[in-house]
């Protein structure tokens, strides 16, 4: 009830076909048109201080094939996993710069949600290959090139700062 409407009125306005739950305590006007990125929006509501990241931050960017069925979001090491029922999320641990470089606010759906920028999602990659595989990075690496989304030394600065400078500046100079 933060919004001061009761759940007896919410639960006639679900009913009555006004409402869609799109989430445990949250709702949406039928007539609302929602972005293809709405279920980054119900992420960051559910869990505020965490950042999108990896897979979920590159769709957002537009850059790669990989379309995620889950939002791949980084938490602190220290914070408690969040227990979330919807949307579908995976969470990644992160600290120090891993976790704060390179956050940026975009606005979706009306709602403020933290994303790695392109160049740091690139890097992230690289960080976690071992969950998302080698050949996501690398991809990642050289669609973002293609399209301009970052420059080389945007990439390369991000890695030194996250300390895998050894492992994508081989492949960065390959690919640049």
């Amino acid at each position: 009830m933060s919004a001061g409407i009761h759940p007896e009125v919410l639960r006639r306005l679900v009913a009555a076909g006004e409402l869609t739950k799109t989430g445990r305590g949250m709702y949406a006007a039928v007539s609302t048109d929602s972005s293809e990125h709405a279920s980054l929006a119900h992420a960051a509501a559910r869990v505020p201080s965490g950042v999108i990241c990896l897979l979920s931050a590159l769709a957002y960017h537009g850059i790669g094939t990989q379309m995620p069925h889950e939002v791949w979001m980084m938490i602190d090491t220290r914070a408690h996993k969040p227990r979330v029922d919807h949307p579908p999320m995976r969470f990644v641990r992160g600290s120090g710069s891993t976790f704060e470089a390179g956050v940026r606010e975009v606005k979706i759906d009306g709602r403020s949600v933290r994303l790695f920028e392109p160049a740091k999602a690139v890097v992230d990659c690289f960080i976690y290959r071992r969950h998302v595989g080698l050949e996501v990075a690398l991809e990642a690496l050289r669609e973002s090139l293609r399209q301009r989304r970052c420059k080389p030394a945007e990439i390369d600065r991000y890695a030194s700062l996250c300390g895998v400078a050894t492992v994508v500046r081989p492949y960065l100079e390959a690919i640049a």
